[in-house]
């Protein structure tokens, strides 16, 4: 695998790559990474002959109160791991490479309505960092599909919305969440749970099932299951952020719950730890 700093040889190896025909898949992250993001490098690699990797810790993703210093950087047991999971290219740029006047005096890319509720709300001015740096890795990288895990699922369609707003010629892969045994979606925050709060989590993907279960029995009102879901969240030791049902295609509220294909989005802090997951639901008449 080669391991590239700067735009310029970024350029020049893919360009050589396009000149020989190859499709070029791409999968940013903020590195730390785990068996979840191999996962997004195995999809790529499935229908894209190159595959790009980047690692950049993102500031303008980050919060007022959230740390962008104590974020984990690990980038060499990270290159490592994709190496060994069929990834071609690691791009490796600094803070200067990705905002040469600076992060406060940045381009900002914004995606109205979309990226100001639930995560946008908990979290203010996040979803504008998501798509001001991954429009700028879309530009240096250009590549033909880009791979996002599902567990981000606001996350995956706010990009989708804004490389459709802003014409990138990128097609937009969804991978599926890849799990703990015991449910609990795989995650960088998992390293900050002890064994018994890691035990714990598993109670959000429960969550999630009974969920989708109400849904399947004909419970039609979604502020009923929603709150329910958040009165268990909380008896088993959750401070929960929201769980809410929304149509998948834009987070909206459905209305009518159990006709329309739906997600069902969780977030919730255990021990001081922020964690999301979801689930995907379709009427019964709809499933194959």
């Amino acid at each position: 695998m080669r391991i590239v700093k700067d735009i310029a040889e970024l350029r020049a190896v893919l360009g050589e790559q396009r000149g020989s025909g190859h499709r070029i898949g791409f999968v940013p992250t903020m590195g730390n990474l785990h068996a979840g993001h191999h996962s997004l490098i195995a999809r790529a690699r499935q229908c894209c002959d190159f595959v790009v990797a980047s690692i950049f810790v993102n500031p303008t993703q980050f919060g007022v109160n959230e740390d962008f210093s104590r974020y984990p950087r690990t980038p060499e047991e990270d290159a490592r791991g994709l190496a060994g999971n069929g990834c071609d290219l690691l791009f490796l740029p600094d803070v200067e490479t990705i905002y040469p006047f600076g992060a406060e005096r940045a381009v900002r890319v914004q995606v109205p309505d979309l990226g100001d509720i639930l995560e946008g709300a908990s979290r203010p001015g996040h979803f504008d960092g998501v798509a001001s740096v991954v429009a700028r890795l879309f530009n240096m990288v250009q590549p033909d599909a880009a791979v996002f895990g599902s567990k981000d699922f606001q996350q995956l369609l706010v990009i989708r919305r804004m490389a459709r707003d802003l014409a990138f010629a990128v097609e937009i892969i969804a991978a599926p969440i890849i799990r703990e045994a015991n449910g609990l979606a795989m995650s960088s925050r998992n390293q900050y749970l002890d064994a018994g709060q890691r035990a714990q989590a598993a109670s959000i993907h429960a969550t999630l099932l009974w969920m989708t279960g109400q849904l399947d029995a004909g419970m039609d009102s979604p502020a009923e299951i929603e709150a329910a879901a958040t009165q268990r969240l909380a008896k088993a030791g959750f401070d929960p952020d929201y769980a809410v049902i929304r149509c998948a295609e834009d987070l909206s509220r459905p209305p009518q719950t159990g006709k329309e294909r739906a997600v069902i989005l969780i977030a919730a802090r255990l021990g001081g730890v922020r964690l999301i997951d979801n689930l995907e639901w379709e009427p019964a008449n709809a499933r194959h």
